[in-house]
């Protein structure tokens, strides 16, 4: 029974009538069993060494990729009171299409014929502006004619002042020749009066020669008056010059003066006339946002204001309108920890609510009901809920989205990263260890 010795009794006694004997030996499903384990220990440990794709799952929703794809809410620049709707909700509507009609609140627009009295009032202005121009022409031409006139006056004033130098110099020349002749006439006369006291001379040739020396005399005194007066007319002449420059500089002071007041008052003109024009233009445009357009196509999908009479002021949110064409994207959240592992054209995988899917997180290959995406761009600074935004576009060469994906619905990534073996993913697990790198991460994580 222990099996101590190598000669066999089996051969030799029937054991099978023995109850005890056969209870001590192992059954066939017992070795089945244990065949069976042995199988699944092989294959488990197998299992351990089959490659694994490690990844990080993040919730997310669909959105538009663009920020003029996504919904917007149009809102009223003015103050007014609703009068009618042209659209309700649930309408596609064009670029361009009439929403709503508003009507003034303000007084200051009440008049129905604003515009109309604003453009008169420019007119009249700018003719204003036209009587100042051409008054500040005349002024100016008035200028030309004093200068010219002033030019004139002094080329005669000098013409003059050099006449009286002329004849200061002439007069002066013959005062000299009268000195002479006066000398020669007392000499004369001195030398009569000796011959004549000698009785040599007459006294009638005596008086004759007094008579001379008192015309030379005479002479004598009529050039230095002549010399006087004409040098009074050379100062005075020369005082003309001098007037007549202040007299032109103290006219043209007046003219500029007058000149730059028109001109003042032009440009004030002008500056009412630009103030007009904006008003002007202001009314037009605020007569214009009456009506409340679309400013793209696209479905209109709630009216924040309701009824007919209410009154708005300006910024008062009107509707929300859904473009009509967009291009889809997944807004999704990715936790600090796991943020340097993602960069731009990354690979992830999405299951979107209301699709259907069996998920083999490892193995995305037998993965069925998912789609794939890559990374767009990613947010620099983290966001309110504590995690990092990244965009995520359809991949362009996996299996389109579906065509009826609208925005707003619920997607759950699944961001893959390096292939890896089962056991290493289940010891990085255990310790709490982030996914592997592919690569170093790139610095710029934004498409240009």
């Amino acid at each position: 029974m222990l099996n101590i010795s190598q000669n066999s009794i089996r051969k030799h006694v029937d054991i099978s009538g023995y109850e005890s004997y056969i209870m001590t030996l192992a059954p066939e499903r017992s070795k089945k069993i244990r065949r069976v384990f042995i199988g699944f220990v092989i294959v488990l440990f197998g299992f351990l060494f089959l490659p694994w794709t490690q990844n990080i799952r993040a919730k997310g929703f669909l959105t538009a990729l663009k920020p003029e794809q996504r919904p917007q809410t149009i809102q009223t620049v003015i103050g007014g009171r609703i009068e009618k709707w042209y659209v309700q909700e649930g309408d596609y509507v064009d670029k361009g299409d009439t929403i709503l009609f508003i009507s003034e609140v303000k007084d200051d627009y009440f008049d129905p014929a604003l515009l109309v009295r604003t453009q008169k009032q420019i007119e009249a202005k700018e003719q204003a502006a036209e009587s100042y121009r051409e008054n500040a022409n005349a002024i100016e031409n008035q200028i030309e004619a004093l200068k010219l006139n002033n030019k004139l006056r002094l080329m005669q004033a000098e013409n003059r002042v050099e006449q009286s130098l002329l004849k200061l110099q002439a007069d002066s020349i013959q005062l000299e020749a009268v000195k002479v002749n006066f000398e020669i006439a007392r000499v004369q006369f001195d030398r009569m009066q000796e011959l004549f006291n000698e009785g040599l001379r007459s006294l009638t040739e005596f008086e004759a020669r007094k008579q001379r020396f008192q015309a030379d005399q005479a002479n004598l005194i009529s050039a230095q008056n002549t010399l006087l007066s004409t040098r009074n007319d050379y100062l005075n002449a020369v005082m003309e010059l001098n007037t007549i420059d202040n007299d032109f500089r103290e006219r043209l002071a007046k003219a500029n003066s007058d000149r730059f007041k028109v001109l003042s008052d032009l440009y004030d003109t002008e500056a009412t006339i630009t103030k007009l024009q904006n008003q002007l233009s202001n009314f037009q445009i605020r007569f214009g946002l009456y009506y409340i357009i679309a400013p793209q196509s696209g479905y209109v999908i709630q009216a924040k204001q309701v009824g007919i009479g209410e009154n708005i002021r300006e910024g008062t949110e009107i509707v929300s309108i859904m473009p009509a064409v967009y291009d889809l994207a997944v807004e999704m959240y990715v936790d600090p920890i796991d943020l340097p592992l993602v960069r731009v054209d990354s690979k992830v995988r999405f299951i979107f609510d209301g699709w259907p899917a069996v998920v083999f997180s490892g193995w995305p290959q037998i993965s069925n009901g998912t789609f794939g995406g890559k990374v767009f761009a990613m947010d620099r600074f983290i966001s309110p809920n504590g995690k990092y935004r990244i965009l995520v576009v359809p991949d362009p060469d996996d299996v389109p989205w579906p065509q009826a994906l609208r925005l707003g619905s619920g997607a759950e990534g699944i961001a893959l990263f390096q292939d890896v073996p089962v056991w290493y993913e289940i010891w990085r697990q255990l310790n709490g260890f982030p996914p592997n790198y592919y690569e170093e991460p790139q610095l710029n994580l934004w498409r240009k």
